[in-house]
């Protein structure tokens, strides 16, 4: 590919954090956040023109901390979530915030902040996504089908239904579900389900892989032992109500339909490495499972 400013994340930036940009619809543009220790954060929006193969980036300043997580409105292309670690008090603690673009952000820079011949824009803070007394955020994750007003956050144990108010400036939590078992479980990560009015979220922790109905915030399935190691990605297929994608630390893609969920429908095991979070399993299987 030509690239006016390539950049090859983990060498020269750390980032573990991509989102699609679904509200855009005039370009193909992801997200993603990078991990600094040293400098200030950046979210890099990076465009791809298909017909010319050539990739652009534009930066923006995060420097509320190391981003974790991202998630892009999918009703508002300017609005995105992230989570980020931040020391306070000597400790390490995980927030989540939402945040809009600069309005003329496309007009700026596309060279790193690092070049100090240009000056990146910083987003705007809209509302922070915290309760201190459900614990530390893993994931924001936006109801794919709503017009940007309601997100859910996984913070330890907690599922925290969102209602986002005052053009996003405020955030009251309207719900909430507790992992409940032995030991100190927690959330790793979560998707909405597209299906069923989007009443549904599926949640993983550990190696296990629960559903839930947002209506009553009760859970309706659950997966033990869905992997044999840590599960770190869920995807729904969205031309299918029922079926699921997992993948883990065990290096294995499962499909699931979760009326039925003893055995899952297919497994994958060609991959020699844990599978990263974000891959759109079903976007590259084409819908066929």
């Amino acid at each position: 590919m030509e690239d006016d400013a390539p950049v090859i994340y983990g060498l020269e930036f750390q980032a573990r954090a991509l989102s699609a940009q679904t509200a855009e619809t005039d370009a193909i543009r992801f997200l993603v956040g990078t991990q600094s220790l040293k400098f200030d954060n950046q979210i890099h929006i990076i465009d791809f023109d298909d017909e010319n193969n050539i990739i652009n980036k534009n930066v923006l300043l995060h420097q509320a901390g190391e981003i974790w997580h991202i998630g892009a409105s999918p009703a508002d292309k300017a609005v995105l979530t992230t989570c980020y670690n931040k020391t306070c008090d000597s400790r390490v603690v995980s927030c989540a915030a939402v945040w809009r673009m600069p309005s003329d952000w496309e007009t700026g820079s596309h060279e790193s902040p690092d070049d100090t011949a240009h000056n990146p824009q910083t987003l705007e803070l809209l509302c922070h996504l915290n309760d201190s007394a459900h614990g530390n955020a893993a994931c924001v994750l936006w109801e794919p089908m709503g017009d940007g007003k309601r997100v859910i956050s996984l913070a330890d144990n907690h599922a925290l239904l969102w209602d986002l108010q005052e053009s996003s400036t405020q955030a009251v939590v309207s719900n909430t579900a507790t992992l409940e078992g032995k030991g100190q479980l927690k959330f790793t990560s979560g998707k909405w389900s597209p299906h069923h009015n989007c009443s549904q979220l599926a949640t993983a922790n550990d190696t296990a892989i629960r559903g839930w109905d947002l209506r009553t915030m009760s859970q309706i399935y659950c997966i033990e032992n869905a992997h044999g190691q840590l599960v770190r990605d869920l995807d729904f297929n969205p031309n299918r109500q029922y079926y699921l994608a997992s993948c883990g630390d065990d290096c294995k893609v499962k499909f699931w339909d979760v009326r039925n969920i003893q055995e899952p429908v297919k497994s994958l095991e060609e991959h020699s490495h844990w599978l990263c979070p974000s891959l759109r399993i079903f976007q590259h299987m084409g819908n066929k499972v």
